[in-house]
């Protein structure tokens, strides 16, 4: 692959990375990650909690800088950690200054990492506090399609602010009910995979007002880094991949996603 096609493509319009892992990147030094980001005119990162172990950790990252944002919530393969205790602590900073969503949290019947029954439990726990905060969710579900929409469609009335259902790879039937009551979609590096066309297929339905830009890092790096870590400075690629599935102008792909991101998570800048 020659040097051109591996370099990174900077924008003269900033992007907002919407979900990443800051504390899981192995490969390189914070420092140098967040260095590099910069260098490739990402404006803000928000970096994503999973466990019990990692909401202090991810709202000690969201100091940082003043471009770092971070979430709070359980995903649902640590579900069985859940409790009062850790539910306090997510309530407890919920509408900190830092944190802008609760997540990341849902359903994974893929792995079945845990019970599927606590699974929904803890679904519903947490879309409570986002409710009782008033913030928006990231959400995560993978092979779950149908349980994610009864228990979406529970909250309907009572979640004011919808949110994102990140790294998207579920069926039209998940999406068009979310596009429907107002969710984004996230898409990520598995845009860019030769054998995602199911996802290429969402993301040609789905508004472009409604699709959000994320890495997922470490997981998931685009091509043509694939068998890398991933990291935040990769979401160009994922941008440019947004905007040729879409037979969009890439510039008009950087802004009304960047738009979309301030709408979700940074309403009143």
């Amino acid at each position: 692959m020659s040097k051109k096609r591996r370099e990174i493509p900077v924008f003269d319009h900033p992007i907002i990375e919407t979900h990443c892992h800051l504390d899981y990147l192995k490969e390189r030094p914070l420092e140098e990650t967040l260095k590099q980001t910069q260098k490739v005119n990402i404006e803000r990162v928000i970096t994503i909690a999973v466990a019990p172990g990692n909401l202090a950790q991810v709202r000690e990252l969201s100091t940082k800088a003043p471009w770092l944002y971070g979430t709070q919530g359980i995903h649902p393969h640590e579900a069985e950690s859940y409790s009062d205790t850790v539910e306090a602590e997510i309530r407890a900073h919920a509408r900190a200054d830092k944190i802008v969503a609760v997540g990341e949290i849902g359903l994974d019947y893929y792995y079945d990492n845990a019970d599927r029954a606590i699974q929904r439990e803890v679904f519903r726990r947490q879309l409570q506090i986002a409710c009782d905060s008033d913030r928006p969710v990231v959400i995560h579900s993978r092979d779950a399609d149908e349980d994610t929409i009864a228990i979406l469609k529970e909250f309907e009335q009572s979640l004011n602010r919808r949110g994102v259902i990140h790294s998207f790879t579920s069926g039209p039937g998940l999406a068009r009910y979310a596009l429907d009551q107002g969710w984004n979609l996230g898409f990520n590096g598995i845009t860019t995979f030769n054998k995602a066309e199911n996802v290429r297929d969402i993301v040609r339905m789905a508004p472009i007002s409604q699709i959000l830009l994320e890495t997922d890092a470490p997981f998931l790096t685009p091509v043509p880094y694939r068998g890398r870590e991933n990291a935040p400075f990769y979401l160009p690629f994922v941008a440019e991949k947004i905007a040729e599935v879409k037979e969009l102008p890439l510039e008009d792909v950087i802004v009304q996603t960047y738009n979309n991101s301030l709408k979700t998570f940074f309403p009143m800048q």
